[in-house]
């Protein structure tokens, strides 16, 4: 669909290493150890030092087009009906 797909969790990279292999992606998985990226997108859990699993879409001129959160963002297929959404505008 002519989309960049990136992964940024709040795991260390050889955590994030490890699940990129498990997982066979090809993506790159990008670490947030330091929680700055969950923090200004609002889905960091300070208690917890964790982000809340979400999923962004965004458009080519930056402008976030679609989120998905919880359970609705490990199906890929919310994101990629997004992407297709935002193609055939």
């Amino acid at each position: 669909m002519d989309v960049q797909v990136l992964a940024i969790s709040t795991d260390f990279g050889p955590t994030l290493a490890h699940w990129k292999k498990e997982l066979n992606v090809s993506y790159p998985m990008l670490s947030d150890h330091m929680r700055k990226v969950a923090e200004l997108y609002g889905v960091l859990i300070p208690e917890m030092g964790i982000a809340n699993r979400t999923t962004f879409i965004v458009d080519t001129d930056g402008k976030i087009v679609d989120i998905q959160e919880g359970k609705a963002a490990l199906d890929p297929s919310g994101a990629e009906t997004a992407c297709s959404r935002l193609k055939h505008k």
